[in-house]
């Protein structure tokens, strides 16, 4: 019996030293809440040129007393929609928001190496990023558009057939220029032109840009439609084709393969997410940003 005891004892001793050495996973690595929490900010990849939902502020000063790293970005030196939905965030989890801006397609593919927390970067809910990643409820909707320039001539979507468009890396407008956006049927309103050419850029925003700049082998865009309202009130000569392509569900993000368990943090920030539908802070924003409440989901 004393054996037994014994032996039973070297087990458990074992196990408690495995478990404190961390054999891998997110359960062995500590809370990550609580993690954000003692450290004092959290630390939120997004994009600097995805205008008006983020987008560097030139006149910004970055805070003295700021605890972001020195590779991180502040409040100060960001604005935008997504910029103030992640520093509300921040507010009311009592921590600082900071930002990191990695590429897109490196935010979509998950295992972030503990590089960044959360992702707060107007992110479509996806069947294969669920594979990946934890999302939140939506925090808004937008509509996916195409946009042509307005010299084209082309008036309708099925104008575009067999001509080339421009899309971000990674992004659900390029998976459904080629046909394979996996939403729900329900949020997809039109089928993609027939033969067309895609041509991606890191981000959708760079096609409005290359068009402005005036790059010729594409004759549009399909982006969110307020990156397209945006361009045309900032003089880009071009013209929304068609109606509504599909909606966007546009979430929080974070990354399942953290070394830390994420599990609290998405319970927190998604509680912190509906609050702010049911107290109005994500209709101020978005009317402040967009002129209009995209909190609800669109229809064509």
């Amino acid at each position: 019996m004393k054996r037994i005891q014994v032996l039973l004892a070297v087990l458990i001793g074992s196990a408690l030293v495995l478990a404190a050495c961390g054999g891998g996973g997110a359960a062995t690595g500590g809370d990550l809440l609580a993690a954000i929490k003692a450290r004092g900010y959290i630390l939120v990849s997004t994009d600097p040129n995805y205008e008006p939902q983020s987008f560097l502020n030139t006149s910004g000063t970055r805070p003295a007393d700021t605890k972001c790293p020195g590779d991180a970005l502040t409040t100060a030196e960001m604005q935008g929609f997504d910029v103030d939905v992640a520093a509300e965030l921040g507010k009311r989890l009592g921590v600082e928001t900071c930002f990191a801006t990695p590429d897109w397609d490196a935010i979509t593919a998950g295992n972030w190496a503990d590089k960044w927390d959360i992702s707060v970067g107007s992110m479509t809910i996806k069947p294969a990023r669920e594979k990946v990643l934890y999302f939140t409820t939506p925090y808004y909707y937008t509509p996916a558009v195409a946009a042509v320039a307005k010299d084209s001539g082309i008036t309708t979507l099925d104008g575009l057939a067999g001509k080339a468009l421009c899309v971000g890396s990674a992004t659900t407008y390029e998976d459904w220029l080629n046909g394979v956006l996996d939403l729900p049927a329900e949020d997809i309103y039109a089928k993609p032109p027939a033969n067309v050419t895609v041509a991606s850029l890191p981000t959708d925003q760079e096609c409005a840009q290359a068009i402005q700049a005036g790059r010729k082998d594409f004759v549009g865009y399909v982006t969110s439609g307020t990156v397209v309202d945006q361009n045309m009130a900032q003089g880009l000569q071009v013209v929304k084709v068609g109606g509504t392509v599909f909606a966007e569900n546009l979430a929080v993000a974070m990354d399942k393969a953290h070394s830390k368990d994420p599990t609290s943090l998405v319970s927190t920030l998604d509680g912190f997410v509906k609050a702010m539908h049911t107290d109005g802070t994500l209709t101020t924003l978005s009317k402040k940003w967009f002129k209009a409440d995209l909190t609800q989901a669109p229809s064509n």
